[in-house]
Parts: structure tokens; sequence; C-alpha cells
């Protein structure tokens, strides 16, 4: 297929709001919040210049993280290339990740009795992890010569390298992925993971004799253990140049892992459309990430998704007054509020075209289901963007 890739300076945009799918709500009239919500400029836009569908992100039934969520989104197969999250979260935050290096997402919790209460600390504030950091990489620096390295990102989040010879990846989370479960140690998955897992095993203990005085944020989790990975670039796979404008450190971490650029990290979604204005020029496809749809589906807060969705819609003037070629308009995953997690539920997907083609229907999930795009695989949006940016060559005579 790379052979039938076009060069051209049309632009393509990949407006993406995290966790966007959900399922219909009883609370709420059997809405969902892409339905419920106020969405003028969105839905003009769907029913004069777009057609509709939906995306599976891995496959029928598979529940998928963001990693393998973002890679489908961008052309790669989420089974063929994995990248761990903790990858994602370390270059995301910019530390030198090194071959050999083990890297792992963390956060603060609150565990009583051995049970983790909140996985999410209640979400402390950015400069609580700050503080907390800060006093653990003052003790904790070293363990059997492996040296640690800790970087706070934001709210309850941080980041960890471990560096130092043999540490492998195959280790299981520590983290009971749900709230009320009991604190969890890593396991190695295999016989050359033992030392990296007694390695970070240590590192929880001290860490959470470190915390026992802490009244909230008085345990870790780590997961999404992983080394650097060798993965073909975006613009090799597909001739583009890219820029990413993202918030969350993971998804920076993805858009570096790709190759793509990445500039400052915007404090919001003016200073997001000022960083597209500015690079416009410069690149042929964006990739836009927002955050606040997922955390309120993990919420489990309707109206909050709602609100984040209409937040959106505000700033869809801004970014389609650029005369983009292909604007996307999806998810990575759906994040269903009654599910307070991650669904395995098809993504309801816009394509706004200069092809004349057009559904005639607003943007969401009801009509997403009888949209002209069918449903696809993530990883076939990808082409499918290329094709309406006519950026794809006939293929045979």
């Amino acid at each position: 297929m790379e052979d039938l890739i076009l060069t051209n300076d049309n632009k393509i945009i990949f407006l993406i709001l995290d966790g966007l799918g959900d399922i219909p709500n009883p609370a709420f009239s059997y809405l969902t919040p892409l339905e419920a919500a106020k969405k003028p400029n969105i839905d003009n836009l769907a029913m004069k210049s777009g057609i509709l569908g939906r995306i599976m992100p891995v496959g029928i039934g598979i529940t998928p993280g963001s990693g393998p969520g973002h890679l489908s989104l961008f052309g790669y197969d989420p089974i063929q290339y994995e990248i761990g999250r903790g990858v994602l979260e370390v270059l995301g935050l910019n530390m030198d990740l090194q071959d050999g290096d083990l890297a792992a997402r963390a956060n603060f919790c609150t565990v009583r009795d051995g049970i983790v209460a909140d996985r999410r600390a209640g979400r402390i504030e950015t400069r609580e992890t700050e503080r907390l950091c800060k006093t653990i990489s003052e003790t904790v620096s070293e363990i059997e010569g492996v040296q640690v390295i800790i970087k706070p990102g934001k709210s309850h989040r941080f980041a960890l390298i471990f560096r130092g010879k043999g540490l492998s990846d195959k280790l299981s989370d520590a983290d009971p992925h749900k709230d009320n479960r009991p604190f969890v140690n890593t396991s190695p998955k295999t016989k050359d993971a033992e030392l990296a897992a007694r390695i970070v095993n240590t590192f929880i203990t001290r860490v959470m004799e470190i915390l026992k005085e802490e009244k909230v944020a008085n345990g870790v989790l780590l997961r999404g253990f992983s080394n650097k990975p060798g993965i073909p670039t975006f613009s090799h796979e597909f001739h583009l140049n890219a820029l990413a404008i993202a918030t969350y450190p993971m998804y920076r971490g993805i858009a570096k892992v790709l190759g793509m650029d990445v500039k400052e990290e915007p404090k919001d979604y003016q200073e997001m459309i000022r960083i597209l204005k500015e690079n416009y020029s410069s690149y042929q496809f964006f990739f836009l990430h927002i955050k606040e749809t997922d955390l309120a589906g993990e919420d489990g807060n309707f109206p909050e998704k709602v609100k984040a969705i209409e937040n959106v819609d505000a700033i869809i003037p801004d970014i389609y007054e650029l005369n983009p070629h292909v604007l996307v308009i999806t998810g990575d995953h759906s994040t269903p509020c009654p599910l307070k997690g991650h669904g395995w539920h098809p993504v309801p997907l816009l394509l706004v075209t200069k092809t004349g083609e057009r559904d005639g229907m607003a943007f969401h999930e009801k009509n997403c289901i009888l949209g002209s795009i069918g449903t696809i695989y993530s990883k076939q949006l990808m082409f499918l963007a290329l094709a309406h940016g006519l950026k794809l060559d006939k293929y045979g005579a």
C-alpha cells in the first residue's frame, strides 16, 4: 500500500476525543452524552459535509487500552505493534529513555487495611504529586545497583525508569485495576523477569514505608512495564509530516514513539488552537487530543461528559476555518459512563470531507450505526482519510 501514497499539501486533522463512545444511559432517557450534548458546530459540519460510521479499535468484544486505541487510529495494527504504557508515559514527560531501560506508568493511591480504596488518591493536585515524588527520589534512587528515575505527571500520576542490566518487561501490573480490591505486587511472567520483579517490589515496599503517614496518597500502583520498542515512523509509513498537540504525557509519548513532532504543552483549548494555527503551513497531518471526555466517562459522570463535548464544539469553528481537506472527529475507544471505564463498544466516527459526500445526519452513536462508512477497524481509518485527502493513487491498471 505504501506505493499508492501520493504527496500533496492537503491537510488532514484528527480531533480525538478520548473515550468519546458511550452507550444509552437509562438514567438520562437512554441517551448517550454525544446525543445529549448541544453541539451545533459539529452537527452542522456532519449534516452538510460529513459521513458517519463506527470504528473498532482492536477487535470485536475486545476492550482496548489507550495505547492500542491510538496506534490503530494512526494506521498501525495494534496486535502487531505493542507499545507499553510505561514507555508512552516516560516519553510524554520528556524523560530520557535508553535501550535496556524498564519504564513504568505509576500513580498514587489510597490503601486501607491492604485494600486499594481509591486507585487515584482522590485525584490529588499536581503539586502534591511533585512533593511526594521529590521525597521518594531523595530516598530511593538506587536498588541493587539499578538506578531509579522518577518524574511527576499530572494530578496523581507519575512515571518511572529503572535503569540497569537484565531488566525484562515481562511483568504483571502491580495494580488491581479496580477500587476496593486487595493491593498487589508485580509477578514475573518469565524466569528472566525475576530480577525486574524483585527490584520493582522492593521499590514499592520502600515507597509504602515513606508514605505511611500520608492521609490520602499512602500507596503507589505501577503498571504498563515496558522496554523501548522498535516501530516504523508515521512519516515513513504515510509520507506525511505530522504534528501532535496534546496535554497528557501518554499521548505526547505515543506521538514521539511514532516520530511525530510534539510542540509545547497547551494549557487550554485556546492555546491548542494557537499552536495549530502557528504551525499549520509546516505539516500535512495534525493530531489534536482531548482528554476530558475520558475522565468524565471513567468517573461515570454523564453531565460532565456532555459538558466536555460541548466545550470541544466551541472550538470547532477555529479548527475548520483553516480549511482542512479532511477533518476526522472520533475517539480512541469508548468509555461508557455506566461502566466507569473503557468499553469494547464501537466508537462513533465523523469524517468531514471535500468530496461532496454527506449522510445528512447529526453526529451521535445511533446515527453512526446508519452512516455510509459502516463499521470498520480503526487501523483502516488512516487509509480512508488519505483517500479523502486525495493522497492515494489508483491500484492496478
